[in-house]
């Protein structure tokens, strides 16, 4: 299922019908009288929601991809409008200079607990935040991360922007496409132990419960051998992995350091020469944006479903 980057299909010439909407982000009930004309995201996955919710006329730019991250050729059409107005996190000063509106960022995407960027710093200068879903373990308590995760996203952007019968639709469509895809994978006799490696060397970075990875994993059949992390993204230390001797390792692939670094990290390293996934070299990559939350999990989730099944 490719992403739908057009606007025009989407015209949010409704606005005048536009009744005052409440949506829930994280811990906070806000509501909006009217749709945003001028918003930011942050981040290489928020950013793609917003552009497949046709959006991007409703955007001043976009923050926080080139300075970690590079963008597919699909992503470039989309933003080609768009300035990117910080490479990383954005300041305060990027946001208000920007005459923004509207700020969907999250905990750990863009904002940091107690930065200088947050939704009570941004409220005086006019900016409503709406929140990552997945991030909101970082100020309070959630259920373990799930694909509704991000459907809730879409659905709030659209319940906010005014589009909420596109988002529905997108919802749907992506349900009925996963639903459909996995009803035709064989069974699994049982869930095989799943490694997520992110980065580090010393010590690996890794997802626990909260994380999205952990949701995809399941999803496709798996089980997270740090399911019982009550983290999103943390880091650990190898003998937990080679403890739980996980028998796929899914990378996820961004940054200076490649996939096949990674990989070849750990396959050339002799503490790891009796892991299942390094014996049978059982690995899978996972670019950035389709392990965050976002409208690439769904290709994640296939791609995690087939490489579980494969011999």
């Amino acid at each position: 299922m490719r992403l739908l980057f057009t606007t025009v299909a989407f015209s949010l010439a409704a606005t005048a019908a536009f009744a005052q909407t409440v949506v829930q982000s994280c811990n906070r009930t806000v509501v909006f009288d009217a749709p945003p004309k001028a918003a930011i995201s942050n981040d290489v996955n928020l950013t793609e929601m917003m552009l497949v919710l046709g959006l991007a006329d409703k955007m001043v730019g976009y923050t926080g991809i080139s300075g970690w991250k590079t963008l597919d050729e699909e992503m470039r059409e989309g933003v080609s409008q768009l300035p990117e107005l910080s490479a990383k996190y954005p300041s305060k000063e990027v946001l208000i200079g920007a005459d923004a509106d509207f700020f969907f960022a999250g905990w750990n995407y863009g904002m940091k607990v107690g930065g200088e960027v947050t939704p009570e710093t941004l409220a005086p200068f006019g900016i409503d935040v709406y929140e990552l879903t997945e991030s909101c373990i970082h100020i309070g308590e959630k259920d373990a991360a799930s694909m509704a995760d991000m459907y809730n996203d879409l659905r709030n952007l659209g319940a906010i922007f005014g589009v909420s019968d596109r988002a529905e639709a997108l919802i749907g469509g992506y349900q009925a496409d996963l639903d459909s895809f996995l009803a035709a994978q064989p069974a699994l006799e049982t869930p095989p132990r799943v490694f997520v490696y992110d980065s580090g060397e010393d010590a690996p970075f890794t997802a626990g419960r909260y994380a999205m990875p952990n949701a995809l994993i399941e999803a496709a059949g798996g089980r997270n051998i740090m399911d019982d992390l009550e983290k999103s993204w943390a880091t650990i230390g190898w003998e937990a992995v080679v403890d739980r001797n996980p028998e796929i390792v899914v990378i996820v692939n961004y940054g200076t350091v490649t996939a096949d670094q990674k990989r070849a990290f750990m396959m050339q390293n002799p503490a790891f020469a009796d892991l299942d996934a390094v014996r049978n070299d059982r690995f899978v990559v996972l670019e950035y944006v389709e392990a965050t939350p976002g409208p690439r999990n769904i290709k994640a989730v296939k791609k995690l479903a087939a490489a579980f099944r494969a011999n």
